[in-house]
């Protein structure tokens, strides 16, 4: 079956009593047994609930994984794979990530005994240079977090396989519908399920998406055994919402491309990061691993700071707000919201600026996002 039909069928058909056309909640926190050695298959929520595994049976099969664990945020979901390591441990990860991963990294596991090198991962001979015996993980994070840098997925994963590290992706910014990393030799996929594959800004959670048995083995131990696993009904929300993955995605793209073509042609922008302009240095490389160029972009203001807070005061469309994906446009300032947590030095060194705005279209119609920029550009 095609993507948009997965999308679709996969997961629902669980109702063999009414044979409704959702996917139902189960709410309970326990289930009954049928005698001491037998259960239907499910004995307590944290460790396995039917609309649970509807929703891990769908991601599962978008990213062509052999399993999946549905997490209560992303950031859990990306804290669950962080417990496949142990102290000495060694993990490289690129130097532009979203903030909140690199505070967890940082802050966090480094405190746990963990180390992190942060790399240009551009650049892929620079894995290669960070690497130490110890090295056991490659992250990838392609489009990168805020400026859409991309990452050779296929180049980045032989240099780990050569290394002996595994590699993990976060696959937040494109979506299975856009990009998937299985096919590039990634061994782990991770998702914030809060943003395109639920995207209606209702709910957040996280996945955890393995095509080996070791890991995934792993990761439901670790999923269990710390209680990160979504509620029942915050599952139902994402298996509602990916249901319309794939022409949202199509109709968030198109805006972002509209949107990025005339903000770069603006007197008043000095630069803007989107894949799908033929100017964007990895324009290339991108059309190589992926169906599309997203939804998210970022740009840099003439002007600064002074600029870039007229603009926001401005804009009637653009939600001046964290997060992403969902069906309405956003706008927000890493410097301050998105990629506060990281320090100064190391937002200048990923090439944030005082100037950056980044930027998630939604579905909106293109010509009225175009015309409120140019509206508050003016």
């Amino acid at each position: 079956m095609h993507f948009e039909t997965r999308c679709v069928h996969t997961g629902v058909d669980k109702d063999g009593t009414y044979l409704s056309a959702t996917t139902p909640i189960y709410p309970t926190s326990t289930f009954r047994w049928d005698d001491l050695k037998t259960n239907r298959g499910f004995d307590y929520t944290r460790s396995g609930n039917p609309t649970r595994r509807a929703l891990e049976e769908n991601l599962a099969e978008l990213e062509g994984g052999i399993d999946c664990r549905a997490t209560c945020t992303g950031m859990s979901a990306i804290t669950a794979t962080m417990h496949m390591f142990q102290p000495g441990d060694h993990i490289i990860a690129g130097h532009d990530i979203y903030g909140g991963t690199y505070r967890l990294f940082d802050s966090l596991f480094r405190g746990m005994g963990i180390e992190f090198s942060f790399v240009k991962m551009g650049d892929p001979e620079n894995i290669r240079k960070a690497a130490k015996p110890n090295t056991k993980c490659v992250w990838i994070e392609t489009p990168s977090n805020p400026l859409l840098n991309i990452v050779d997925i296929a180049a980045v994963c032989n240099v780990a396989q050569e290394i002996g590290a595994i590699t993990i992706a976060d696959n937040t910014f494109l979506s299975p519908y856009l990009q998937r990393p299985f096919e590039f030799g990634v061994d782990v996929i991770v998702h914030s399920t809060t943003k395109y594959l639920n995207g209606h800004s209702d709910v957040v959670g996280g996945c955890v998406i393995t095509r080996k048995k070791e890991h995934a083995e792993r990761i439901g131990y670790v999923v269990n055994a710390l209680g990160l696993a979504c509620s029942p009904f915050d599952a139902w929300l994402v298996l509602r919402g990916v249901k319309t993955l794939g022409p949202r995605m199509e109709a968030h793209q198109r805006g972002a491309q509209a949107l990025a073509e005339f903000l770069a042609g603006h007197s008043a922008v000095q630069k803007v990061y989107y894949p799908g302009l033929k100017t964007h240095p990895q324009h290339a490389l991108a059309k190589t691993q992926q169906r599309g160029f997203g939804a998210m972009l970022s740009f840099d203001l003439e002007g600064g700071r002074p600029k870039v807070e007229s603009v926001l005061a401005k804009l009637k469309l653009f939600q001046l707000a964290e997060s992403l994906g969902g069906v309405e446009s956003l706008i927000e300032y890493p410097d301050t919201m998105s990629h506060a947590s990281m320090t100064e030095p190391a937002r200048r060194e990923a090439g944030i600026t005082d100037k950056t705005l980044r930027v998630s279209v939604g579905i909106e119609h293109a010509e009225d996002l175009i015309a409120d920029f140019a509206q508050a550009l003016s």
